[in-house]
């Protein structure tokens, strides 16, 4: 392996705050039998995983306005995005810059919005470019092209070397999938819930469906399923749309929603429905500007958006005892 394959760490002021090698050696772990001891994340109360086993379904954006609806109401939150190939949590709270490091030599999160974050895309060299005419810069090409092990190494450092202080709870941004950072939460700390977030479509649920086999298999409780895009409502009339399922499959007209999608596979797993999130294009401008929802729609107790995503972060506050304010 060149030097240049771990070319897409920033050249950083202090030290290697990942411990992330500078040569082209894989890193090396110590041997142990068995597989490492779980422990709790220093200073974190209690830790929630937010998963969807499937990319393209909101799911960053749902986790980023639980964090937010958590902190809304007075409980100390953090959020860490695990996506090494793809970070998304610097854009939503629209944060950048290089990470300081404290006495103990670790990270130390950026906050906005009253919501400490850590991620990879802190840590990633930013591209110099030119905007264009119209005052906006290309977005990077840099790819992150890392083997597990090396992703497994950068797993294990953001979940142990980042100085969160005092928090009352964690939120964990999963990347989609069931592989290599999964596992690697699983055994290295105590998760106290997952949050599943799938859409309507039948080829999404399946593949949450199988992240609650992933969760279930890890002896990690599932707090409930949230249904994002579940319908759209017209800003003029209010009358809401199912667009993108409505149990087509089925002819009959005396099977009603309970029967089919998202809710038959809550029910016939166990697992509580948290709620629906509706399809709207300004869940979407809030995230793409840096200010999610919960955030943009502050003042407004009208929101439908806001008001579905504080429902559902007291459900989940209370399925593992945190304590609203």
């Amino acid at each position: 392996m060149r030097r240049s394959f771990f070319s897409t760490l920033r050249v950083l002021q202090h030290d290697n705050p990942l411990g992330l090698p500078r040569s082209g050696t894989p890193p090396s772990f110590p041997r142990r039998r068995g597989l490492p001891e779980k422990r709790k994340i220093r200073d974190v109360n209690k830790v929630i995983a937010v998963s969807s086993a499937k990319g393209g379904v909101g799911k960053s954006t749902v986790a980023v306005n639980l964090a937010l609806s958590l902190a809304r109401r007075g409980i100390r939150t953090g959020i860490l995005d695990t996506d090494i190939f793809g970070p998304s949590i610097p854009t939503l709270l629209n944060l950048s810059g290089e990470p300081r490091l404290d006495e103990n030599n670790c990270l130390l999160p950026l906050t906005n919005y009253g919501l400490k974050s850590m991620s990879m895309g802190y840590l990633l060299p930013q591209a110099e470019a030119t905007p264009d005419s119209f005052g906006n810069l290309p977005m990077d090409t840099t790819p992150i092209s890392w083997r597990g092990l090396m992703v497994t190494k950068a797993m294990h450092q953001l979940l142990h070397s980042v100085s969160w202080g005092p928090l009352d709870v964690l939120v964990l941004d999963l990347p989609p999938g069931t592989g290599d950072v999964q596992l690697t939460i699983n055994q290295e700390v105590v998760v106290d819930g997952a949050v599943i977030v799938t859409t309507p479509q039948d080829i999404a649920l399946r593949d949450a469906v199988r992240g609650y086999g992933m969760f279930r298999k890890m002896d990690v409780p599932v707090l409930g399923m949230v249904r994002n895009m579940a319908y759209f409502a017209c800003p003029n009339c209010g009358h809401e749309t199912k667009i993108f399922s409505h149990n087509s499959s089925s002819s009959s007209s005396t099977h009603d929603e309970n029967d089919w999608g998202v809710l038959a596979e809550c029910r016939r797993h166990g697992i509580d429905f948290l709620g629906d999130i509706p399809l709207d294009a300004r869940v979407c401008e809030d995230a793409d500007r840096g200010m999610p929802t919960v955030v943009a729609e502050e003042g407004d107790d009208s929101s439908a958006r806001r008001r579905a995503f504080l429902a559902i972060a007291d459900k989940v506050a209370a399925s593992v005892g945190l304590p609203v304010k």
